[in-house]
């Protein structure tokens, strides 16, 4: 059984995804180019924003995007720990300081509750992370940052396609950016990324610092990266993106088959009303994770914990100084997290195993 069955997907859409990549040799157009705008232009109108701006990975379109606001050295970002480290990391790369607050015990997203108390006179933006496929609450987020005058960049890199009261994930704060590693919910077959936004201006400052900073052939206004999203890994994009709702829904029906077989068994994913989870992952809780890890490993049942350390607990943040007990929900969380097999691919029978593995060993 495969954790993320890309291979399956790959089968399904063989056809279509060797002929654009057959395209793109042919022309060997392999950097920008037409597919590379398609596909800024087709997903900026799927997700309900003005223009989509491509990047060489997740990472890259979160770090230009801080980079093109001016975030840097004396300012602060308020973040959720309980995350990739990407988050956190394009903070220090721009030489800002990331402030953690704690997550809601439900959902695992940031807890708006407590971002007020995280405020300083250092502030410049709020990053929350609509982890598992999950928005979050950006209703209060947004509210939140009105009040004091700050931006919220959604980091949505798990949650392509989610809804919030109607709206798409990226269309929900000034900017959001996705990644398309290829176990995202729309995945590339390497690294990808993109900026999604209203703003045209922070667009514009996008494409110069995907490019160097150039604004015109050999004229660099400002600093920037080698960031440019590849020509093939658009194409193939561009092949997935036609059959994405299609997936959307598929997942719909795994995850829900997963609710009714689990129920009560143990704790599961909790889904607010108004939103639409993506399910980057199918995320169990279980205080006994680690045995019912090794009972499903035994049963050939593969599993993954995201995330096993919070973020103020690594190595490289311990000078920024959290107390044992500063966010105790994020520690509860990473003790008991289990993800479970989770794709749009996935056969009952084998969603049958799963359920009844976890019914065996609870």
């Amino acid at each position: 059984m495969q954790f993320i069955d890309l291979q399956a997907q790959y089968q399904a859409y063989k056809s279509e995804i060797d002929t654009a990549i057959a395209e793109v040799l042919q022309t060997s157009r392999y950097i920008n180019g037409p597919n590379v705008e398609n596909l800024e232009k087709g997903l900026a109108h799927f997700v309900g924003v003005e223009r989509g701006v491509g990047f060489s990975s997740g990472t890259d379109a979160l770090l230009a995007t801080l980079m093109a606001w001016n975030i840097g050295p004396g300012d602060e970002v308020i973040t959720t720990p309980f995350t990739f480290i990407a988050t956190a990391e394009v903070i220090c790369l721009v030489g800002a300081k990331p402030v953690f607050v704690d997550i809601e015990p439900d959902t695992l997203n940031m807890d708006p509750a407590c971002i007020e108390a995280a405020i300083t006179e250092k502030t410049k933006l709020i990053m929350p992370v609509s982890l598992y496929g999950q928005c979050a609450d950006f209703d209060a987020i947004n509210a939140i940052a009105k009040k004091h005058g700050l931006l919220c960049f959604e980091d949505a890199c798990q949650s392509m396609g989610a809804e919030q009261n109607g709206k798409r994930s990226c269309s929900l704060t000034q900017a959001g950016a996705v990644s398309f590693f290829p176990a995202k919910p729309m995945g590339c077959y390497g690294d990808g990324g993109m900026v999604f936004t209203d703003d045209s201006a922070l667009a514009d400052t996008l494409l110069e610092i995907r490019e160097h900073g150039q604004s015109a052939r050999y004229q660099h206004g400002r600093i920037g990266i080698n960031g440019r999203l590849d020509a093939i890994q658009a194409a193939i994009l561009l092949v997935k993106a036609a059959h994405f709702e299609d997936e959307i829904e598929a997942r719909q029906k795994v995850a829900q088959r997963y609710m009714d077989g689990l129920k009560g068994v143990v704790d599961l994913p909790v889904i607010r009303p108004g939103n639409k989870s993506v399910f980057a992952q199918f995320t169990i809780r279980s205080p006994e994770r680690v045995q019912l890890a090794e009972a499903l490993g035994k049963a050939g049942i593969p599993t993954a914990v995201h995330y096993p350390i919070p973020l103020h607990r690594q190595p490289v943040f311990a000078d920024l100084g959290y107390s044992e007990d500063a966010l105790p929900v994020a520690d509860k969380a990473a003790s008991q997290v289990l993800s479970l097999p989770m794709h749009p691919f996935m056969q009952q029978s084998e969603q049958d195993q799963v359920i009844q593995a976890i019914k065996s060993a609870t």
